[in-house]
């Protein structure tokens, strides 16, 4: 890669994280093109250089968290790992995604419901289906091997799980003072052995 390509490079990186931080504060409908380019300190005409329009910030905004978060999906998924092993790297490798794509997961929360049945967003729902499949296949197994409860409704589980593991982004801040490790950590001593301490060491 040349110099000036290397500049180009990472002036649409700069372009793109400024409008990711926009949309995530003030939503896509509220963000304009103006507010992107005057927040860069530069004319509306020249985004144009870098990008061919608003929707195609937020595809490459929302492809790239989603990609990175689906390639550590799958490599947990392949690992060979135990049931509650699976769960747990998932989990982590959720809560890690905040630090990477904080602005990302924002928009994803707040728009994904309606940007998944516009066409270019059709990726969003195959993600999800990807998502649902792979947390219920590791709830499953957790149950047939012993590692959950027989009695678990792995569909409300599952629901829970996604609901309480993604809704953080909403108070969570980046370089703050709760780590991602110690947030899943927290998370999982939460959902795996509960708030109450066990009859046999409860004083």
């Amino acid at each position: 890669m040349t110099a000036p390509d290397t500049v180009k490079r990472t002036r649409r990186e700069e372009l793109l994280g400024l409008a990711a931080d926009l949309f995530a504060e003030r939503g896509l409908r509220a963000t304009t093109v103006r507010d992107i380019a005057d927040s860069a300190g530069i004319l509306s005409g020249s985004l144009y250089h870098h990008f061919d329009s608003k929707e195609s910030m937020v595809d490459e905004i929302l492809r790239g968290f989603l990609d990175d978060l689906f390639g550590r999906y799958r490599e947990i998924a392949a690992a060979g790992l135990s049931s509650r092993e699976t769960l747990e790297a998932l989990v982590l490798a959720s809560y890690e995604s905040f630090d990477r794509h904080h602005a990302a997961v924002a928009i994803y929360q707040a728009e994904a419901k309606n940007l998944r049945d516009v066409e270019r967003f059709g990726y969003i729902r195959d993600f999800n289906t990807e998502f649902r499949d792979l947390w219920h296949r590791v709830l499953t197994a957790g149950v047939a091997d012993g590692s959950f409860r027989p009695e678990l409704d792995v569909e409300l589980a599952f629901r829970f799980l996604r609901d309480t593991v993604w809704v953080a982004v909403r108070w969570y801040t980046p370089g703050g003072t709760i780590a991602v490790k110690s947030l899943a950590q927290q998370y999982l001593t939460i959902v795996l052995d509960g708030l109450t301490v066990p009859v046999s060491t409860a004083k």
